[in-house]
């Protein structure tokens, strides 16, 4: 983590410490908040259920709404579903006008790569209380695998204080609001506009040829289990294809379903779920039931295009319509249609297991001084039924509000993608299902470093257990305050 002033450190390596963890009208509401303009919010026992009475810094004598986030994701939504917003010639910025009144939004965009985009909260958001007006974050956006180094701390606001209310939450999943619950005093510092369960996304083509079928339902029941998926890899390398890419492919249906947080009492312990990824991988590797990629790289991109013969992707809502989408396209700059590359040649199922991966959350900053606005955005893109409907019908996202997600599952909501399946009725399934109950702050680091030391093994390059000990060594260099098992 980059080094910041001393107090500043303190106050992160302490949340980060932490063992346990935890909308409204589509109209511009004008009235976000009890509070009165240029005034502190008070984040009270009785708006959070629970804890301790705290005041909190927030005020509305803002007219620079800055928001920091690592991609441009939140900003198509915000371009597109929340009103008022005009974008300027230059993607950064753009002026905001609704009953809240005239403001001028700067988007931050920092990378996630290398840990930039933390790096970048980690030195302003402790100071932001007392920076100057312009220059005050108002609304930042975190990933779940380190939601809680920043909810765990006062740099976040409880949005019930902030002007949320039971009722506007009440149709979120309740995992979305787990995620950015301060586990010290059950505030909820962070709302989605996305829930994120994930499926396994499948080759229609290539089913039919192993499988001889590519309907989903019957799909499914040859994928149900672990070893009914280990024995379609088998037949799948019989006929000339992969069952997967490469060796991240399986993670997350493994690392989601753990009985264990990966940090208890300071000591790392690597759960038996983990393990079962490991010698899954080694042994698809080793029989040729992978193509030997990494996740994000250009093979691995390459294997869902028209010249791959991977089975499929163990994939979430995002990744279906929006990274596996591309993928698919030869002109990527063509028509999302049938006859550019694969389009079409796409299904999903449940898969061997219930997992999630990644999503989006917004938080605001202690310190804003735009209050009111950041609680009628949150309430707008994240609360609205109406706006979850027309993001997943806009979109084909599927979006965090139960009623909204589970009307379309009974619809003749289709995708052209998936060549006419109705894709969010098996996310609305597979999102009851999600437990998040050992979900941790080192998550994102520690996940990565065990990916990343595990290849070599997976390679021939290490043993288990020297790849094991690599492991250990990247993360207490990662994570200081962490130390691995004693032998």
């Amino acid at each position: 983590m980059k080094k910041i002033k001393s107090i500043v450190a303190l106050v992160l390596v302490l949340a980060m410490s932490l063992t346990m963890w935890g909308c409204g009208d589509k109209k511009t509401s004008g009235d976000s908040g009890s509070s009165s303009k240029g005034s502190d919010v008070s984040n009270s026992a009785s708006n959070s259920g629970g804890g301790e009475t705290k005041d909190i810094q927030a005020t509305d004598d803002g007219k620079v709404l800055n928001i920091y986030c690592w991609n441009e994701e939140f900003q198509s939504r915000f371009t597109d579903y929340y009103p008022g917003y005009t974008p300027g010639s230059d993607t950064s910025t753009g002026t905001l006008k609704n009953d809240l009144g005239e403001f001028t939004v700067n988007w931050v965009i920092t990378p996630s790569d290398d840990n930039a985009y933390q790096n970048k909260l980690d030195e302003v958001l402790p100071g932001n209380v007392d920076a100057a007006a312009d220059d005050k974050v108002d609304l930042f956006l975190i990933e779940a695998d380190y939601a809680l180094k920043y909810v765990n701390t006062e740099l976040t606001l409880d949005v019930h204080a902030l002007g949320l209310s039971e009722e506007d939450t009440a149709q979120m999943y309740e995992y979305t609001k787990t995620v950015c619950t301060n586990t010290d005093d059950g505030t909820l510092r962070g709302v989605s506009w996305q829930a994120t369960p994930g499926l396994f996304a499948y080759r229609r083509s290539i089913a039919k040829d192993v499988l001889g079928t590519d309907d989903p339902d019957e799909v499914q029941a040859k994928l149900g289990t672990w070893d009914d998926f280990d024995a379609v890899a088998a037949q799948a390398k019989d006929k000339g294809y992969f069952m997967l890419s490469g060796y991240d492919d399986s993670y997350r249906t493994f690392s989601n379903n753990v009985e264990k947080k990966w940090v208890e009492d300071g000591t790392i312990q690597i759960d038996d779920n983990i393990w079962k990824w490991v010698d899954q991988t080694k042994d698809y590797t080793d029989k040729g039931y992978n193509n030997k990629t990494s996740l994000w790289s250009d093979d691995w991109a390459a294997d869902q295009g028209s010249k791959g013969k991977v089975f499929g992707f163990f994939y979430s809502t995002w990744g279906i319509n929006f990274t596996l989408l591309g993928n698919s396209l030869d002109d990527p700059k063509g028509e999302e249609a049938v006859g550019n590359g694969i389009f079409g040649d796409w299904a999903v199922c449940a898969g061997p297991q219930s997992y999630y991966w990644g999503g989006t959350w917004l938080c605001a900053a202690a310190g804003t001084d735009n209050k009111s606005l950041v609680a009628d955005i949150m309430k707008v893109i994240t609360c609205d039924a109406d706006v979850a409907t027309d993001i997943t019908n806009g979109t084909q996202d599927y979006t965090n509000n139960m009623g909204a997600m589970e009307a379309l599952a009974a619809s003749d909501f289709k995708s052209d993608f998936l060549a006419g399946q109705n894709h969010i009725a098996l996310f609305a399934d597979a999102a009851k299902k999600i437990d998040i109950s050992n979900m941790g702050p080192y998550d994102q680091g520690l996940n990565e470093s065990f990916q990343g030391a595990m290849k070599d093994y997976f390679t021939g390059n290490a043993t288990k257990d020297e790849a094991t000990e690599a492991f250990y060594k990247a993360a207490v260099e990662k994570y200081p305050d962490i130390s691995a098992p004693s032998k």
